[in-house]
């Protein structure tokens, strides 16, 4: 399926959130190319599993496209084909009002992060924006999940945080 996504990205505050989660999901994936225009990343999700292909961010905007796979399939292409570091994290969804906030727990080379990410209809939408919900990130590379395979988050220099 393909569609323009519009996502916006945020640090989290707190622990707050947690007595509203609705769900859970752990998570690994990677990613089969180093092409700065395109990103094709392969993640398990629970036990289903997706080939992913995302197009270059235009502010909150970007094409994407994703397709379910075998999960014995995507268990292979992690093992053997990815070129950067795994990227392990839970998935956490939180209803606010009419959207549905995932926050990402990150965990190895990446522990420590929180970020929150909401898809919206358009990219002026409104929506209800939580205690929780600290500085924006959306137009900072650095917390892309490509970028975050890279240059881990625990590397970063103390004061290099948003």
């Amino acid at each position: 399926m393909a569609y323009l996504e519009i996502e916006r990205k945020f640090l989290v505050l707190g622990d707050d959130w947690r007595e509203e989660v609705r769900r859970a999901l752990p998570m690994r994936q990677g990613y089969l190319n180093d092409e700065k225009g395109c990103s094709v990343r392969v993640r398990i999700s629970g036990q289903e599993a997706y080939l992913n292909l995302k197009g270059v961010t235009i502010g909150a905007q970007r094409l994407e496209f994703e397709y379910p796979i075998p999960l014995a399939d995507a268990r292979h292409m992690l093992d053997h084909l990815r070129v950067k570091p795994l990227i392990e994290k839970t998935r956490y969804l939180v209803d606010r009002g009419a959207h549905t906030f995932e926050i990402d727990v990150f965990e190895g080379a990446n522990e420590g992060l929180i970020v929150a990410e909401v898809e919206l209809g358009h990219p002026d939408e409104a929506f209800e924006r939580p205690p929780w919900l600290g500085q924006e990130v959306t137009e900072d590379v650095r917390y892309y999940n490509t970028a975050l395979a890279a240059h881990p988050y625990r590397e970063w220099p103390k004061d290099d945080t948003a």
